[in-house]
């Protein structure tokens, strides 16, 4: 028989990086389960740890707690499906202009892209315009040159 390792709150929150107080505080609205026994001996297991950071994860992409909620309680909790739009939503995207008619949106929450992840996405559509008109340019040229000929 397996023993599962289970931990105190103040290893749990070590082993998160989070400040007890805010892990106290998503127990409190349910956003994390509540542990297995009651004072000194609560013990906290892996599907508490999964919980912590699945939420600081979707924190950082900026989702709110209430929509975190939402995510938690959706079917497929790893995967957050596109949230309804309704009157007066507040979406934070992220807007490159890559050149006059041309740009981007993207919605980091809903994408799943870390804000590093958002650099580099926006690097590579920059690379791959500038190379289509790089291209673009050659063929016109060439074309130039070959009618003097």
């Amino acid at each position: 028989m397996e023993v599962t390792p289970t931990y105190t709150f103040d290893e749990l929150c070590t082993m998160v990086e989070l400040p007890s107080r805010t892990v106290r505080y998503y127990i409190q609205l349910g956003l994390v389960d509540r542990p297995d026994g009651a004072n000194r001996g609560a013990r906290y297991g892996a599907r508490h740890i999964e919980q912590l950071l699945t939420i600081r994860k979707w924190q950082s992409a900026g989702l709110s707690l209430e929509r975190i909620r939402e995510l938690l309680e959706a079917p497929d909790a790893n995967t957050p499906p596109p949230r309804k739009r309704g009157t007066g939503t507040v979406e934070v995207w992220s807007h490159l202009v890559v050149a006059d008619g041309v740009e981007l949106h993207v919605e980091s929450g809903v994408a799943g892209l870390s804000p590093e992840e958002l650099r580099e996405l926006f690097r590579g559509v920059m690379a791959q315009f500038e190379a289509i008109r790089a291209r673009r340019n050659q063929n016109q040229n060439e074309k130039k040159g070959n009618g003097n000929d």
